[in-house]
């Protein structure tokens, strides 16, 4: 079976990227893996950004299907989306993408 990978890239001003890490790191990630449904969680900081003023981000979460994804999205990725806006407010923005290993 091929792996799926559930991506989020997020931008940030370069003044909350510090934050930005922290709080995946102490909340979102240890929320993922206690709930054991997603595996492989990695953050991962995008070089080929260029811009002074904002930073980006991959966060990258491997799982086994779709349904499954969307069952996790609905109980415990938006309550995360809706602490990370609780925390950061506006100035974060992200896009997520499903992708499969080939």
């Amino acid at each position: 079976m091929k792996k799926l990978i559930f991506n989020t890239t997020y931008s940030m001003p370069v003044s909350d990227a510090r934050n930005f890490v922290i709080w995946v790191q102490e909340t979102m990630l240890p929320a993922i893996e206690q709930d054991g449904v997603l595996d492989e969680p990695r953050l991962l900081r995008v070089l080929s950004h260029h811009d002074e003023q904002t930073e980006c981000f991959s966060l990258q979460l491997s799982v086994p299907n779709s349904a499954i994804l969307h069952k996790w999205l609905l109980r415990q990725g938006q309550p995360l989306a809706e602490e990370m806006k609780r925390v950061f407010d506006d100035r974060i923005a992200g896009f997520s993408t499903l992708m499969e290993e080939v």
